[in-house]
């Protein structure tokens, strides 16, 4: 058996890694962003590690879209570009805490794939064209 001094030295060392690697998932996480563009390159939209909007670009296309047609389109590639940060932090905190409850519960917090939550009606379709001869209607 460890000796209680032993102990607490290998205790320190391991609170001191653990540290080390909270430091270095942070920072690693704080670095991050998600890019996404829709189908026909009219929005351009980046978002944070936290799935914040930090930027949105329009194309002189966008302009020839109807008001609802361009909301939905910025809505739709925010929520890409959602996903796609939400896949570098699930990846950055498998290396950091591996399987198990801690990463169950990033992943619970992460924005769903396409068409996953059910709630939120059936995944927009591919084609723009589809999307907007058949818009679906939210009620809130």
């Amino acid at each position: 058996m460890d000796s209680p001094a032993q102990w607490l030295a290998d205790y320190d060392k391991k609170l001191a890694r653990a540290a080390a690697n909270a430091r270095a998932a942070s920072e690693s996480l704080s670095r991050m962003s998600g890019t996404a563009s829709s189908p026909r390159g009219e929005v351009t939209v980046q978002v944070g590690p936290s799935g914040a909007m930090e930027d949105i670009r329009l194309t002189p296309a966008a302009r020839a879209l109807e008001a609802e047609q361009l909301a939905r389109l910025i809505l739709t590639t925010a929520q890409k570009a959602q996903r796609s940060v939400g896949a570098q932090v699930v990846e950055i905190m498998t290396d950091y805490v591996g399987d198990g409850p801690a990463l169950d519960f990033v992943k619970q917090n992460m924005p769903p794939a396409a068409g996953v939550d059910a709630s939120s009606g059936p995944p927009p379709p591919d084609n723009d064209d589809d999307f907007f001869a058949n818009p679906q209607v939210i009620v809130r």
